[in-house]
């Protein structure tokens, strides 16, 4: 917590605030206005970006808003907000870094994220600390708690009820597991330009499915969301609704869910937006702080309001993804359910996508870029793993890995946060002739 929220808050505060005082820029490069073919890197800003949002706007926006709330109460998602917004200047300084401090691997690609923001920028005497990170990427980026939390709703919502899984779960969780990690074979193998080329169509369709069906039940509530908000920010401060009514686990979880949902200070999204195709770091931290205000300011309200809507995680019967479903099937009765699974499909496979490449990638940097594809067989392996193991060792296995990676990447963004202020400071005084060679160019 403080060096997520705490080292966020002083990177806002260092900043002046300067990732939400240049959003609307950041927007323009998201929509290609400064792209150039021609720049080092793998994939244009879009995909990036689109890619870092298929890892990050995933379960966590939907299982893991409703963990959040059984165990932390209502007043967790304010503290899931806290956490993003100062998550915002946190992506804009590490993401800047990941362009900032490229690094060739052991096949002389141009590569980003943590690991090489250690080496490269605070030199060889700090290499433990990046091959800390890739030690904890490698278990932090399993996707035991995408696939587990997506054959539990497909079992419980669709399979169940039909009499197709029986008394014990474990053969069709199976059976699943296998089914889903030959999908997930097809693209990872495909490395870091297939993934973005389908996070860039998949991302933007199960954020407008998603958004669609939360805000057409928000909007049918209309009357009682302030009453809802009202509530979020009341428990945030007394606890009451909090397992064992304690404030500090309100705190802990709204924080320790907002880091699994945005990834803000955690370093898998740098390892993403690393691979843009750009020669200005600062532009890629402008468009890698877009992802906390969808991800969690957005899409993770949108859940809570519906979660609270139904007032089922009152009850204790139902845990993780099946309450968010519940929720669901309250304010949609029939369909509500089903078009959930569409979206926790949607979400949880593009997640498992990403997830792959930042594990191969801690992986490349260990043992060498050469020997990725054991680190993806590996992957394959346990993603039949993850559908047969229990939703809380998933939670736990991936909670700790994200604390400890978050250790080496905030420490190496404190230290070099002045160098990306200079950076800052030169780009936005060269912008303006920029822009007028831009204007003459296209004259």
């Amino acid at each position: 917590m403080v060096l997520l929220v705490g080292g966020g808050l002083f990177l806002l505060l260092y900043s002046r605030f300067l990732p939400f005082r240049h959003l609307g820029h950041g927007v323009g490069i998201l929509l290609g206005r400064w792209d150039n073919p021609d720049d080092a890197g793998d994939i244009p800003h879009y995909q990036a970006l689109s890619s870092a949002l298929a890892g990050t706007i995933g379960m966590g926006n939907i299982a893991g808003v409703a963990i959040a709330i059984q165990t932390g109460g209502p007043g967790a998602v304010f503290w899931m907000w806290v956490s993003a917004f100062v998550g915002v200047a946190t992506k804009f300084f590490t993401c800047t870094l990941a362009v900032m401090y490229r690094g060739r691997d052991s096949e002389g690609r141009l590569q980003g994220g943590p690991m090489y923001v250690i080496t490269e920028g605070l030199g060889r005497k700090w290499r433990f600390l990046a091959v800390f990170f890739s030690l904890c990427g490698l278990i932090g980026c399993l996707p035991l708690f995408q696939v587990n939390q997506l054959v539990q709703v497909c079992r419980d919502i669709i399979f169940r009820p039909i009499g197709l899984v029986g008394s014990n779960p474990f053969l069709f969780n199976l059976i699943a597991g296998v089914v889903i990690a030959v999908g997930v074979a097809i693209v990872i193998f495909g490395g870091i330009t297939r993934i973005g080329a389908v996070a860039s169509r998949l991302v933007p369709a199960m954020i407008v499915l998603y958004m669609g069906a939360t805000l057409w039940i928000v909007f049918a509530n209309l009357h009682s969301v302030p009453g809802w908000l009202a509530l979020i920010v009341t428990d945030a401060f007394s606890g009451r609704a909090a397992a064992g009514g304690v404030l500090g686990t309100v705190i802990m979880t709204g924080v320790r869910r907002a880091a699994f949902s945005n990834e803000a200070g955690i370093g898998t999204e740098v390892m993403a937006h690393g691979a843009a195709k750009t020669e200005e770091p600062v532009r890629e931290g402008l468009v890698a702080m877009l992802g906390p205000v969808v991800d969690t300011l957005i899409v993770c309200t949108c859940t809570a309001l519906v979660i609270l809507a139904a007032g089922a995680w009152k009850s204790g019967t139902a845990e993780g993804v099946t309450l968010t479903a519940d929720a669901f099937g309250h304010a949609m009765p029939l369909i509500g359910p089903y078009l959930l699974i569409l979206c926790v499909i949607f979400f949880s496979v593009s997640t498992m996508f990403s997830y792959a490449y930042y594990g191969a990638k801690c992986f490349s940097f260990l043992a060498g870029a050469e020997r990725k594809r054991w680190y993806n067989l590996f992957f394959v392996v346990l993603v039949v793993v993850g559908a047969v193991a229990s939703m809380e060792a998933a939670v736990s296995a991936i909670d700790g890995m994200f604390a400890l990676m978050a250790i080496p990447t905030m420490v190496s963004t404190l230290i070099l946060a002045p160098r990306v202020m200079k950076a800052a400071r030169d780009y936005f005084k060269r912008l303006p002739a920029i822009k007028r060679a831009r204007g003459c160019q296209a004259s």
